[in-house]
């Protein structure tokens, strides 16, 4: 049943298009680093970590 249950998410385009992406921002209040977490489209990958 599991088998058939991964399978059967993966047809889909819709779980390919998004990419979860990972960024480490400086805190502007302490300076230490945080990581921001942010699920994007595999398009605007590059232009979320432009800024």
């Amino acid at each position: 049943m599991a088998k058939k249950a991964v399978a059967t998410l993966q047809t889909g385009n819709s779980g390919r298009a998004h990419s979860k992406c990972i960024k480490m921002v400086k805190s502007p209040k302490t300076g230490a680093y945080v990581f921001q977490e942010e699920i994007v489209l595999n398009e605007d990958v590059k232009a979320y970590f432009a800024h």
